[in-house]
């Protein structure tokens, strides 16, 4: 047993994780060609737009269901939209955010634009301290736009008009996952902006530029939507709960910095916060990177249920990134 640990602390999680990413991609945007339907409430970016996917995004489900009246919402309809929430959650505990970091197709798509940008030999960038964390406060506006436009088509707030049905699904129809992931598939229709109507011109006019930010941002910011996904936020509220756990222990932080320089958010704290047990932050995608990267013995470790699945170690950091550190200082 010990001999089975030792082997996955020193193994390359990055390499494991590049090829879980790449079966996941297959199967979450051409799935449906074979009949692959996983679920309609993953924790995940698997765009229902894209008609071959093979499970769709839980975002979608739950605007639909919360387009609904107050009394449908506190009737048997609402046990409904409970239960759906439950089977996303049942996803979302078992890997609590490492579904953004080893299997989400959007994410996939970003660090591939990311290698690509490596291979030009183009410098990536990084957001100032301050300008991050106003940046990371958007994802969490997204999601109570998404959570309280369908009501307010449904119904009427404080007395005033419900709103257009053209707005709907507030927030599908501004994401950029709309317009690009259709694209793998040869489905192009995505990219017609809607005239019939202003909301319906505002919405897909945004998204389309959205999609355009997508690309040129991802190009130059590793994971540069992640951190305004509303999904993110959704699962950030619950992942105290999750089976799967980040643990650090403070008393062996040298704070050298390596867990800051190879996180593709750019999450600080990480390397900060020595106080702190359970270090998934919520712009965290558990990709593990950090544990790699850290070459302090169980400084980092990752738990599932408390069991540990794979420690940070002196010699997996050496292993894997060698003595002189390149790849390293490539990151």
């Amino acid at each position: 047993m010990n001999k089975i640990k030792t082997y996955i602390d020193n193994a390359n999680v990055s390499r494991f994780r590049f090829w879980v990413q790449l079966v996941t991609f297959i199967l979450f945007v051409y799935g449906g060609y074979w009949g692959i339907s996983i679920s309609q409430n993953l924790p995940i970016f698997a765009c229902p737009y894209d008609h071959a996917t093979g499970g769709t995004c839980y975002l979608i489900s739950l605007q639909h269901q919360l387009h609904i009246t107050w009394a449908n919402l506190f009737s048997w309809r609402g046990v409904a939209i409970l239960t759906s929430f439950g089977t996303f959650l049942i996803f979302f505990l078992v890997l609590n955010k490492a579904w953004c970091g080893f299997v989400c197709p959007v994410g996939t798509l970003q660090d591939w634009i990311t290698k690509l940008r490596k291979s030009l030999g183009i410098r990536f960038s990084r957001y100032e301290d301050s300008t991050f964390k106003y940046l990371k406060v958007i994802k969490y506006i997204f999601l109570l736009w998404l959570l309280i436009v369908p009501l307010a088509i449904a119904n009427s707030f404080f007395g005033l008009p419900q709103m257009s049905h053209d707005w709907f699904p507030p927030f599908c129809t501004i994401c950029p996952t709309r317009v690009i992931m259709p694209l793998f598939t040869g489905d192009v229709s995505q990219l017609i902006i809607d005239f019939s109507s202003t909301p319906s011109l505002i919405m897909t006019t945004l998204g389309v530029l959205a999609a355009g930010l997508f690309l040129t941002g991802s190009f130059v910011k590793k994971r540069f939507f992640c951190l305004f996904c509303p999904m993110s936020a959704l699962q950030y509220l619950f992942s105290k709960i999750a089976f799967l756990r980040l643990n650090k222990d403070g008393n062996k932080c040298t704070k050298c910095g390596n867990c800051y320089r190879v996180c593709d958010v750019g999450i600080k704290e990480i390397a900060d916060d020595i106080t702190s047990k359970n270090i998934v932050k919520d712009d965290c995608m558990l990709c593990l990177k950090c544990v790699e990267a850290c070459p302090e013995d169980r400084c980092l470790e990752v738990t599932f249920l408390k069991f540990p699945i794979i420690s940070a170690t002196e010699e997996g950091f050496f292993k894997r990134y060698g003595t002189d550190n390149k790849e390293l200082k490539d990151e």
